[in-house]
């Protein structure tokens, strides 16, 4: 392993060679400068770690050596070593990009465990950097995986949108990959290193999503006992992904709309305008233009999130991508659970093919790991896939019977709602906090399963 390679940069001599000395002592590698115009041109040929310098030297001060390495190099922490009565200059230093500074004589501890948190500072940094890149390689639209028309049309509008401004909203059903499109669309702009900040809206109760988008002000409310930033000012010079819009109560809806409108949001409890850079997408698997119709959705607000509009087709749309879409989950799933897996047998690959997976390609990596992690061969049989359709057939047949009946999740939902109204004594906003849904959300609910109430 390569040690940190460390550049000296000092005109006094017999200092530079007693730290040259002192650092190589401590298990890094030395290189060293007797003026700031040759570190210059050293960083120009040589990757250092870090620079430890001088400010008065004779031909180029320290200041004007930084300024010339953080436009070759601004990663490189550079430490500042100044007299007592020169920290003015330092501070200077620290302003114009500097790691640090440090007061001659110098205190050798000090020197070390400055060293020490600078090493690490940018060590962490550069995982950061390569977490983000991983990050960006999984919404890649190249990880998009298919080659049917259908995608292949969505993969050209993510590739026209990505480096443009325009507000996206995304539509599909569960499980289609609205999020990969968004993050896809993200991570190939110019925003990419900024952040991605995800919100599911049909996850936050309504009483708390104005707080939980915009932010709130300390004791703006019962319980807010400090500041908040909201999840738009988390985003900013980077992209918000709003996903399940289609749930968004509509007085939040206005409020969102003069938000997009004006670009500058307000805390809960607050006054002050500020200002967003910021890009918006949007998801539903809902149909908008119907709750626009039945005035659930505001029509304003839904002519300005469609600026361009992306449908991520059912993977009943698209069966032809079913077999690549197979191997990709497989690989992927026999790296992550350490099996040798090395195919599918052909009667597996038409059981993959020939289903309908109304859970769209979330139930078909779902249904992959589990044949992967319960497969006993190097080959997936037909027999290790399990679908919605053989959950169904393999019911016992002494269950089949007029005296059992397995409920559908549709039932049981409609249980639960009906058990919880008459438990909150029919009151509706009690009753969706406690079943974990917006007020929005339980009114579709009953009128979905005709539930007078």
């Amino acid at each position: 392993m390569n040690k940190p390679k460390i550049l000296i940069v000092d005109d006094d001599q017999a200092h530079r060679t007693m730290l040259k000395t002192l650092i190589s002592g401590w298990g890094y590698s030395t290189a060293s400068a007797e003026d700031g115009d040759v570190a210059v041109d050293l960083v120009k040929e040589t990757v250092f770690d870090l620079i430890l310098m001088d400010i008065k030297m004779i031909k180029m001060s320290g200041i004007e050596a930084l300024e010339h390495i953080q436009n070759i190099n601004p990663s490189i922490p550079v430490l500042i070593m100044t007299a007592y009565a020169s920290i003015d200059t330092a501070v200077d230093a620290m302003k114009k990009g500097a790691y640090d500074y440090l007061t001659k004589p110098l205190d050798f501890e000090k020197l070390r465990i400055t060293i020490t948190r600078a090493m690490e500072h940018i060590s962490l940094k550069n995982e950061n950097s390569a977490l983000k890149e991983n990050i960006g390689d999984h919404f890649n639209r190249n990880r998009i995986t298919g080659k049917s028309q259908a995608i292949k049309e969505v993969l050209q509008i993510i590739k026209n949108t990505a480096p443009t401004e325009a507000t996206v909203l995304i539509t599909g059903e569960s499980g289609t990959g609205k999020e990969l499109a968004a993050g896809a669309i993200h991570y190939n702009s110019h925003r990419k290193d900024g952040p991605f900040i995800r919100v599911n809206c049909g996850a936050i109760t309504e009483t708390l999503i104005e707080s939980e988008l915009f932010g709130h002000e300390k004791g703006a409310f019962t319980g807010a006992h400090k500041l908040k930033e909201g999840k738009f000012i988390q985003a900013q010079k980077g992209t918000i992904f709003l996903d399940e819009i289609g749930t968004m109560p509509l007085n939040m809806q206005t409020k969102l709309l003069r938000v997009l409108e004006d670009r500058k949001v307000v805390r809960v409890g607050g006054e002050k305008e500020i200002p967003l850079d910021v890009r918006v997408i949007a998801a539903t698997n809902e149909n908008l233009s119907v709750q626009v119709e039945e005035k659930q959705f505001r029509e304003d607000l839904f002519y300005r999130l469609n600026v361009v509009h992306i449908n991520m087709p059912a993977l009943n749309k698209r069966q032809s991508d079913i077999p690549l879409l197979a191997e990709t989950f497989l690989e992927k799933s026999a790296k992550k659970n350490r099996k040798d897996i090395k195919g599918f047998s052909p009667e597996a690959m038409a059981k993959l093919t020939s289903y309908s997976w109304p859970g769209n390609i979330r139930e078909l990596s779902n249904s992959i790991e589990r044949a992967v992690i319960l497969a006993k061969n190097e080959y997936i049989e037909a027999g290790d896939i399990v679908t919605g359709e053989t959950y169904s057939s393999s019911v016992p047949e002494d269950l089949k019977s007029e005296d059992f009946r397995v409920e559908s999740l549709k039932e049981i939902e409609k249980k639960a709602i009906i058990n919880t109204l008459e438990a909150m004594g029919n009151n509706k906003s009690a009753a969706a906090r406690e079943l974990g849904i917006t007020r929005k959300t339980l009114h579709k609910k009953l009128n979905e399963y005709k539930i007078d109430a």
